[in-house]
């Protein structure tokens, strides 16, 4: 196969992968639970309950930006677009190490 058209099929399949994480990020605040438990669940089966709640109240190392995946006051539209700015950045920042890491 030329290796022109294997580039071509790389760039529609690097495309056709970002458009789908996309859609996936402006789907997800509709799909999400309201009511999740996952990992605090998992947490109170491991952690001791006293600890648990010991370290929920303690400060945070640093503040999150975009807390529980949305822009305060925004609604659903703030959490759209969280999460779609989360991905294009970690998309970006994986863009820039795999540059780094080809040279």
């Amino acid at each position: 196969m030329n290796v022109s058209v294997s580039k071509g099929m790389n760039m529609k399949f690097l495309y056709a992968g970002i458009i789908i994480a996309l859609l996936v990020a402006i789907a997800a605040p509709f799909l999400a639970s309201s009511d999740p438990d996952g990992l605090e669940s998992a947490a109170g089966n491991v952690i001791d309950e006293a600890k648990l709640a010991e370290m929920e109240e303690s400060e945070p190392f640093m503040e999150s930006p975009m807390p529980d995946y949305a822009i305060e006051g925004q609604g659903k539209t703030g959490e759209v677009l969280a999460i779609v700015i989360g991905t294009l950045l970690v998309l970006g920042i994986s863009f820039g190490l795999g540059k780094l890491a080809k040279k």
